[in-house]
């Protein structure tokens, strides 16, 4: 599969609460709760540029558009974004949503990215304003806002949602929904269950185990249909097993700004799209990269679960940087992982995992 390499990774996050001030927005009788907190971090960092991630959570009553805004202090300026329409108007910042991502219910969540360019210091932004509202850290409900709501929310964890930017050192697992396939529970929920699992698997086996983020599956609405996945940069008279998962863990990379392999996180993606017959999956060191028969196990519609649980202990395996056994030998890198959960890994295995180059994600 393709891969591409970000340029030399600088992290750099700041985490800013947004909410409802001044006393023109309480002096409207009408107007609604309002509050949100961003997450912007720099991921990628290069002589004259870099790269940027914006996670927006509303911690207020549910919006339908939104414009964040904010100002640069080192001369920075935006050159290309996706998933927001961005301006600059010299220092000024104005990012409003795309036509699949405008509504924000109560804690919900979305983002956004872009590269940009900068000489010298290029210093983490720290006042934004959505939708006009001030930087506060709290939610400020006006008059008319129901007295129940607490002034200081805080959005309960779930096992799905929408892409965020998670804690350093987990695994971050997608799911990718091209526009053409409709939302269901079972996917998110499922693929969920089988990150579980295989975490429970590994501290059985090594005694310490990966981190799962609070929302263990991001949801991405994909930016095509599924028969683009499966048909772009695809030979149709060549092998058309990574067609898939390549062009999922293309748009993954981009939209989000992560490197193949990246050093803050271990990823997982998969994708409901599939060439029934030709489609495939795997991994390399930090991604494992799954097409639509395995997404569709993992929701409970293809088969055993145990298939599928070992599945995903073995390419896991790989994204630890394993390589596949050379025979049948009852370790989960080999067809032994069919068995599951009757296998197990090697001390050879353990000991390689634990000292490779995600062993200091297990804990």
């Amino acid at each position: 599969m393709g891969r591409q390499r970000l340029r030399s990774l600088v992290v750099v996050a700041a985490t800013i609460g947004l909410a409802a001030g001044g006393a023109a927005a309480a002096t409207v009788a009408s107007a609604a709760a309002a509050g949100c907190q961003v997450s912007y971090t720099i991921t990628s960092q290069w002589q004259g540029g870099f790269g940027a991630s914006v996670a927006i959570t509303n911690l207020g009553d549910p919006i339908n558009g939104w414009t964040l805004t904010w100002s640069f202090t080192n001369g920075q300026t935006v050159t290309q974004a996706w998933n927001a329409t961005v301006v600059q108007n010299g220092a000024a910042v104005s990012a409003a949503n795309v036509s699949y991502n405008g509504a924000l219910g109560t804690g919900a969540s979305t983002s956004f990215g872009f590269n940009g360019a900068s000489n010298g210091a290029n210093s983490v932004p720290t006042a934004f304003r959505l939708n006009n509202v001030a930087c506060t850290g709290s939610v400020n409900p006006t008059a008319s806002a129901s007295p129940t709501r607490s002034s200081t929310p805080s959005p309960t964890p779930s096992s799905t949602g929408s892409p965020t930017t998670p804690a350093l050192k987990t695994v971050r697992v997608f799911w990718l929904k091209p526009t053409d396939v409709a939302f269901d529970q079972r996917y998110p929920d499922g693929i969920a269950n089988v990150m579980r699992e295989a975490q429970r698997y590994y501290r059985q086996e090594l005694g310490k185990t990966f981190t799962l983020n609070n929302t263990v599956v991001e949801v991405v609405n994909g930016e095509h249909d599924a028969r683009w996945y499966i048909n772009t940069n695809c030979d149709p008279n060549g092998d058309r097993y990574w067609c898939v998962v390549g062009n999922m863990h293309q748009e993954l990379m981009r939209r989000f700004s992560i490197a193949n392999p990246d050093n803050r996180w271990l990823c997982v993606g998969e994708i409901s799209a599939e060439d029934v017959g030709n489609s495939g999956g795997g991994a390399s060191v930090g991604w494992v990269v799954l097409s639509g028969h395995d997404a569709d196990g993992a929701a409970g519609i293809n088969g055993a679960m145990n298939r599928w649980y070992g599945g995903m202990v073995h390419e896991l395996g790989h994204a630890f940087g394993l390589p596949d056994s050379t025979s049948t030998d009852g370790t989960p890198m080999s067809a032994s992982f069919y068995s599951y959960p009757n296998t197990h890994f090697s001390q050879a295995q353990k000991n390689a995992i634990l000292t490779g180059p995600y062993g200091s994600f297990l804990a």
